[in-house]
Order: C-alpha cells, then sequence, then structure tokens
C-alpha cells in the first residue's frame, strides 16, 4: 500500500485513490443524497392558488443544534463527502492531484443545501471554485452557488452573476446545465419582483431542461405569471402546452392547467355550451376523481357568475363533501356559501358557515382576523335583524282590522293542524313498521312454532330456537319466545302490578289515565290551535305600540351603520336607512340617518338624491355638525368642541383629574344628546367609572351590569361582561389583610370639602417635608375618597411602624442650632394604611370599618 499514498504523484496512487472515491465512498453518497431528494419532494404538496416557486422545497422555520439534521440521507451524503476528501484527498505542494475531490465537494454543498444549511453549503462550493478553477464541473458549481445565495436573500448578487456566466459561456453552457441556471435566474427575477425578465428565462429553461416534471412545472409558472399580467391568452398557450403532455406529468398540473384555463374563458362572448359540457368532461373523467374537489369548486364558481345560485351552492357543497387535505379550499368553499347566504339575509346560517371558515384557516393570519371581525359584526346584524323582523311582524298584524287579524291566524292555525296530523300520520306509520319488523322477526313464536324440522326424534325446534338441557320445544325453554311475549302484554295491557283481578284495575304504568289534571292539560295543550289566543296575545296600548315601534325604528337605524361602516353593503344600508326615515322615527335618529343616505348617495352615483338631501339637512338642520360638514368639508370637525370625540376626550382629561361628579353630570347629558350614536356606550363605562371611584364598588358594578344588558354587540358591552364575569368576584372582597402581609404602606390625612382648610396649601408644605427624606422613595397625591372627602396620601413607607413613626416625626418638627423644638409645620390628625387595604376602602368606602379595627 506504500506505492498508494495520499503523498506520492503517482499514477497508480492517483488512480487508486480516485477509482476508490468515485466508485465506492462518492457512489453511496449520492446514492442517499437521491433518496433523501425523493424525501423531499413527497413532502412537498403543491399550492396552486399562489405562483409557483421555481424548485419544489419547503423551507423550514426550526433551528437546528449544531451535530442536528433534518434528514438522515442528507446526513449520510455530508458523512461520505467528507470522507472522501479526508481519506483520498492528495494534496501535494498545493495542488490537488485527485480529479474526483471537486465531485466529493460538490456532493457536500448539495447535501448541506438540500438539508437548509445554506451558508455551509456555499462555503463547500466557493472552496471548489477557489481550488479547483479548471474541473469539469465548474458551471454547475456556480449555478449551485448562485441557488445558494437566492436562498439566502441575495437575489441580486445571483442575477449579477448568473447574468454573467451565462454571457460568458453562451454556447459553451447548454442542456440541463443551461436549464438549471436559466430556472435559478429565473427565481432570483420573481424574488425581487422583476417577472417580466423571468418569463425570458422561463422559456429557455423549459425549452432545454430533459426533466419532463420541470418542463411541466415552468410552463405553469409562465401562464400563471401571464394571467398576473392580464395576458389571458398568452396563458392559455402555456397551459395548452402543460395539457398536452398529459400522462407525461403528474396528474395535478394536468387538472390545474385545465381549471387554470378555464378561468381565462370569456363567459360574455365564448359559447357556454361547450364550455359546459368542458366543464363537465373534467367532473366526469374516473382519472380526475382525486381532483373533484377543485372541479367542483370551479364548476360552482362559474354557475356563481352566471347567476345560477342554486346550482353554485351545490357545488359548492360537493366540493366540500370530497375528503380533501387543501384546507385553503375547503375555507373558500365556506367562506363564499357564507357570503351567498348572508346576502339572502340568512344571516345565522352565514355565520355557521364563518364559523367553519375559521376552522380550516390558520390562526393569526390577515386573512383570519378579517373572517373574526366579520364573525364578530355578524352577532350585531343577526340581533338587530331578529328584533327588526319580529317587531315588523307585530307593528303590520296590530295595524290590521280585527277581521283580518282573525282571517291571519286562523290560517295559521290550519297550518299547524295539517302539519301535526302529518306528523302524527308518519309516527303512526313509523310505529306499524316497528310492529311489522317484529312480527316477522325469527324470534315469533307464531311463526317460529311452524319452522321446525322432522328427525328421529320426532318434531324439533329449528335451529334458530335455544333449547334447553332437557331437549324440548316447551315455550318457556326458549329465552326469545319468553322475551318477545313479555314485550307483547306489555304493549297489550301495560305495566301490571302482580294482584288479583288485574284486568279490571285501572293501575298501568305507562298508562295515561283520564283524570281531571289530564283533561285540562290535554285542553291547555290545544291553546295552540285556537286564534283567539293569539289575539289576546297582540299589544293594545298605544304606549306598547310605540315602544315596539321605537325599537324597530333603532334596530333599523343600527342596521344601517352596520352595513354601511363594517361590511360596506351599501344597498342594505340604503334600504334600511330609507325604511327607517318612512317610519316616523324619533328625531334624535333622523338627522344621522339622512347624512348617511347623502353619503350611500353619492357612492352609488345618484347627485340628485344626494342633492335633495344635502339642501334638505342644511335648511332644517343649519347649526349641526352635518351641516357644518356639508358646507365646509375641509373643516377639522375632529377638533370641533361641538363633536362627540372632542367631548368625550375632555370628559377623559376630567376623569384622570378626579373631577367624577362633573363627568357624571356631563356623561349624563351626552348619553341623552347622543342616543343612538357608537359613542354612547364609551361614555357609559366613562360615567360606571366616575360612579364607582365616587361611590364604590356597588355603583360601579351596577352602572357596568347596564352596559352588558343594553349594549350586548358593542365593544364595550363585551368588554363589561368580562367585567362582570372575571375582574368583579375579587373586587368584591371586602376582608381587610393583615399589615404583616403587606409590603407598602401609606400615611393619610382627611380633609373635608366643606371646611376652610387649604388642602393645596398643605399638600404643598407637605412636598416639602417629604423631599427632606432622602432614605426612602416617598411621594403624595390627593385622592377623592367619596363627595365630601379628599385624602391627602403618603405613598412608599415599607412598614405600618414605619408609616405611624412617619406622621410622629412630621408632628415633632424640626430642632434649631441649640436642640431646642421648632414649631411643627404639620399636625393634621392621620391614620396609616397599607396599600392594599386603602385600595379597599376606596373600592368599598367602608373607612369606619377600617379605623374601629385600629
Amino acid at each position: 500500500m506504500q506505492s498508494c499514498s495520499r503523498k506520492k504523484d503517482t499514477f497508480v496512487s492517483r488512480n487508486f485513490h480516485a477509482l476508490g472515491t468515485r466508485y465506492n465512498i462518492l457512489y453511496n453518497g449520492e446514492l442517499a443524497l437521491e433518496r433523501g431528494k425523493l424525501a423531499i419532494n413527497d413532502e412537498f404538496t403543491e399550492n396552486f392558488w399562489e405562483l409557483l416557486p421555481i424548485e419544489r422545497m419547503n423551507i423550514s422555520e426550526d433551528v437546528f443544534l449544531p451535530g442536528e439534521t433534518r434528514n438522515a440521507d442528507f446526513e449520510r451524503a455530508e458523512e461520505k463527502a467528507i470522507k472522501a476528501i479526508q481519506k483520498h484527498g492528495m494534496n501535494i505542494n498545493g495542488k490537488e492531484k485527485n480529479y474526483q475531490i471537486d465531485e466529493a465537494y460538490l456532493l457536500l454543498g448539495k447535501s448541506r443545501y438540500y438539508d437548509q444549511r445554506f451558508v455551509p453549503a456555499l462555503a463547500a462550493f466557493n472552496n471548489i471554485l477557489n481550488k479547483y478553477p479548471t474541473s469539469d464541473k465548474i458551471n454547475q458549481v456556480k449555478i449551485w452557488r448562485e441557488k445558494s445565495n437566492i436562498r439566502l436573500d441575495n437575489n441580486r448578487v445571483a442575477v449579477k452573476k448568473l447574468k454573467r456566466l451565462l454571457e460568458e459561456e453562451q454556447g459553451v453552457i447548454e442542456g440541463q446545465d443551461l436549464a438549471d441556471a436559466s430556472a435559478a435566474l429565473a427565481q432570483a427575477y420573481m424574488n425581487i419582483k422583476a417577472k417580466d425578465s423571468a418569463l425570458t428565462q422561463l422559456a429557455i429553461a423549459a425549452e432545454h431542461t430533459k426533466v419532463k416534471r420541470e418542463k411541466a412545472r415552468y410552463h405553469f409558472i409562465r401562464g400563471q405569471l401571464f394571467n398576473e399580467f392580464g395576458l389571458r391568452d398568452s396563458a392559455n398557450v402555456e397551459f395548452d402546452v402543460v395539457i398536452d403532455m398529459h400522462r407525461q406529468i403528474p396528474r395535478g398540473f394536468y387538472i390545474n392547467a385545465h381549471l387554470e384555463k378555464s378561468k381565462n374563458f370569456d363567459t360574455t362572448e365564448g359559447d357556454l355550451l361547450a364550455f359546459e359540457e368542458y366543464l363537465a368532461e373534467l367532473e366526469e373523467n374516473r382519472e380526475n376523481r382525486p381532483f373533484l374537489d377543485k372541479i367542483y369548486y370551479r364548476i360552482a364558481e362559474y354557475h356563481r357568475q352566471q347567476l345560477s345560485d342554486s346550482l353554485a351552492e351545490a357545488y359548492y357543497n360537493k366540493s366540500l363533501r370530497k375528503t380533501t387535505s387543501d384546507k385553503y379550499l375547503r375555507a373558500l368553499n365556506y367562506e363564499t356559501l357564507g357570503n351567498m347566504y348572508f346576502d339572502r339575509n340568512i344571516y345565522k346560517t352565514a355565520g355557521a358557515y364563518y364559523d367553519s371558515t375559521m376552522t380550516a384557516m390558520q390562526p393569526n393570519t390577515k386573512s383570519f382576523r378579517v373572517i373574526k371581525k366579520k364573525r364578530e359584526n355578524l352577532e350585531d346584524v343577526i340581533y338587530y335583524e331578529g328584533i327588526a323582523r319580529a317587531n315588523d311582524s307585530i307593528l303590520h298584524i296590530v295595524s290590521l282590522s280585527k277581521e283580518e287579524q282573525l282571517t291571519i291566524y286562523a290560517a295559521y292555525v290550519e297550518e299547524l293542524k295539517a302539519k301535526a296530523i302529518e306528523e302524527e300520520e308518519l309516527r303512526e306509520k313509523e310505529e306499524q313498521k316497528r310492529k311489522n319488523a317484529m312480527a316477522s322477526s325469527p324470534t315469533n313464536p307464531r311463526i317460529a312454532s311452524t319452522n321446525v324440522t322432522k328427525g328421529k326424534g320426532g318434531a324439533l325446534p329449528d335451529a334458530g330456537f335455544n333449547q334447553n338441557s332437557r331437549g324440548g320445544s316447551f315455550y318457556f325453554y326458549n329465552p326469545s319466545t319468553v322475551a318477545y311475549g313479555k314485550n307483547e302484554f306489555v304493549n297489550l295491557w301495560g305495566d301490571r302490578k302482580l294482584q288479583d283481578n288485574w284486568r279490571l284495575s285501572n293501575d298501568r304504568a305507562g298508562i295515561k289515565t283520564t283524570s281531571p289534571d289530564v283533561v285540562a292539560e290535554s285542553k291547555e295543550e290545544d291553546t295552540r290551535f285556537n286564534p283567539d289566543v293569539y289575539l289576546a296575545s297582540l299589544p293594545t296600548e298605544q304606549t306598547e305600540i310605540d315602544s315596539i315601534a321605537k325599537e324597530r325604528n333603532f334596530a333599523y337605524y343600527q342596521l344601517g351603520i352596520i352595513y354601511k361602516e363594517k361590511f360596506k353593503e351599501l344597498e342594505l344600508s340604503k334600504i334600511r336607512f330609507e325604511s327607517l326615515l318612512k317610519n316616523n322615527p324619533e328625531e334624535r335618529l333622523v338627522l344621522p340617518s339622512k347624512y348617511n343616505l347623502y353619503k350611500i348617495y353619492l357612492e352609488f352615483g345618484l347627485n340628485r338624491k344626494a342633492e335633495a338631501m344635502k339642501v334638505d339637512i342644511v335648511s332644517n338642520y343649519p347649526n349641526s355638525r352635518y351641516a357644518e360638514i356639508l358646507l365646509n368639508p375641509q373643516s377639522e370637525l375632529a377638533k370641533d368642541e361641538s363633536s362627540p370625540e372632542f367631548i368625550y376626550t375632555k370628559l377623559y382629561e376630567q376623569f384622570t383629574n378626579q373631577d367624577y361628579i362633573a363627568v357624571i353630570t356631563e356623561s349624563e347629558k351626552q348619553i341623552k344628546r347622543l342616543e343612538g350614536n357608537d359613542i354612547v356606550p364609551k361614555f357609559e363605562i366613562l360615567k360606571a367609572s366616575a360612579r364607582g371611584r365616587l361611590y364604590g364598588l356597588e355603583a360601579y358594578k351596577e352602572g357596568v351590569n347596564y352596559i352588558a344588558l343594553t349594549y350586548p354587540n358593542t365593544e364595550e358591552g363585551k368588554k363589561a361582561q368580562d367585567i362582570l364575569d372575571r375582574a368583579l368576584p375579587d373586587l368584591e372582597k371586602k376582608d381587610f389583610i393583615s399589615d404583616d402581609k403587606a409590603k407598602n404602606f401609606n400615611v393619610v390625612y382627611q380633609f373635608s370639602k366643606n371646611s376652610d382648610e387649604d388642602i393645596d396649601e398643605f399638600v404643598k408644605i407637605l412636598d416639602e417635608e417629604v423631599a427632606k427624606i432622602e432614605y426612602f422613595d416617598l411621594s403624595t397625591s390627593k385622592d377623592v375618597y367619596d363627595e365630601n372627602t379628599i385624602f391627602v396620601v403618603v405613598h412608599g413607607l415599607k412598614s405600618i411602624q414605619g408609616a405611624e413613626g412617619f406622621g410622629v416625626f412630621l408632628e415633632s418638627g424640626e430642632k434649631d442650632k441649640r436642640g431646642r423644638p421648632v414649631k411643627p409645620r404639620i399636625t393634621k390628625e392621620y391614620f396609616a394604611i397599607s396599600s392594599p387595604n386603602y385600595a379597599i376602602i376606596q373600592r368599598h368606602k367602608n373607612l369606619n370599618a377600617y379605623l374601629k379595627l385600629q
């Protein structure tokens, strides 16, 4: 073996190590690499809903520690490449004599690339370029290096170097190498959004590749790009190339090429009959069964374009019934069906479809959040549409004469009777079927008794009977016939007690007796077939009818706002606002409804109606904010002192300044003035918070409960309900905690608002005294306790003894240079309290209870 040393540059050594590298180590490494590539190919799922990538490869976000690998085959390939370099490398005098080592480095780079370790892969490819510039694989190495750069988002570097390679090696680089280089360059162009340049490179790649799967992919991507550019004819040419390859390529490309081509069909000028036959042929082809979900979806989309909603809905549901792993398609089907039901005002069904849509989507994505928001908004629509429909129905019936009302309810009662009879007949038929099935079963003794066979012992039961050890055919020896007999007895006589004269007794379990109570109950049940009962339930008092009309009008207003602002359904919004104005609504709803109609008319281009509405608003409401907006559209009304937003902002500032009485008074005023406006719940929350700070937790709880009940479908209403469910149970605890469990303590000085004491002056002096204390991080605050009491508080003390001692220290005052006491500046009474207990007395207004414990 000395003659085959890696240190000797002889013919035998060179060829020994080269052959050993090629046919032993690299051969096994390349086999492992191919197995790994097949695994990557199997894991990858084509997403034909988006622009396909040039290379089939899922990029994982997982981070692996050193020594870990995603795929054992790539790890083995890398090990083989490293072994070939270490065991057979012949670096003599700075020059590699084994002509297979560049192949080993290429295998090393590829295995790292497919294992998604692109930086080490780049290092391997650069090593070849630096050490083996004359390698016959040099062009492949340059291509793989730029593919690694593309994966590292160095797209512009890759474009520059691949263009230079194709220009310098024009006529030299050809075949599959030319296809790979062009495909890589196309991917780089697509990454930097130069998709028109990518088209040219994809054409070159498709022309020179020897792999049918790649050729189909390149043509399909070209078709997708042409569609993005709006060049439908050019796109169809590319899809036709894919279709013509048929069984030479994966079926997914063939079917999706058909579907993409069908999307480009012009339904206004094309032959609709021929196109429908084309879609039907795709549907009926047995080879297309794995793709029926997509085919059904495409057919549904076509019928929806043709306004055949019933056919479209049928095909959307057929698509859903097909088992599919395509969650995006399922989400599309559910969402489209939800939109169809929404457009038909069937909101509950639409909401159910939106719920299903979200189950098929990735959470925390933009599309998921859009559907979730739409579903939440739909709750408001369902709520208000239910009110509007019910109240409209009641008001319509009330407006009719007694004779007309009686006619309507008589017809309704007849429908109920017919339905009840139909249900009873159906129940009897089912019962009869059950009895017939029992009578014809082998366990019926009357039938079974005839199923006997003659044997040596005479008449014996059929094999269907279970015989006891005696071998007889007596009735009670057969458990099946006994069970049947018991069942028949119960059906005929009921569950009788074991007693004398059982036939004459009425004590039968399961059988209803005709007691007076039962008769009365039967009569009561029949009230649903009595029209007079429905007539009696109608409201008769005018105040009650007015209340129903008022509730209906408010629901119409809310629906108009929701459709306009949240769903952009301007037609539905227009209908609701126009219906509202015809129903003589309260004055507070008239002006905002007219303004919203004005905006909708402008959107629809109904300029005459818009102008008429503008004149109406400006003439009849000249001092309103809406008139100001119409007359001066450029004004910044958000800063206008009359705007609800400005008023709310100012009130909130007053709240932070603890001016709670003013906040409560002004909030009540604005709630009445702005009733029907979306900002009203915000004023309610502010008012409830101010009442809680001033009057305690019970007042806050009352306000929050009112908001949760009155505005259940608003953000504030939901927040209020959450407070009731989660926060209030903890806040309601009134028990004071012991001082040894607290970490922070306060010194509190109590003032009455009606006293002559200057609170601000006291706070000024206190701040000066506190500033002299350097060994504690102290602060002061002025807190409202109730309508008549204000606390001045020193915060930051660390023990109850320290808090009490601090108060004594302030009372004792300072000493002069001779040690004589100086008149103290603060002599007011105080009490010490821990921070948790201070929060409790502020929350429950139970200061007296705390002081009694001291």
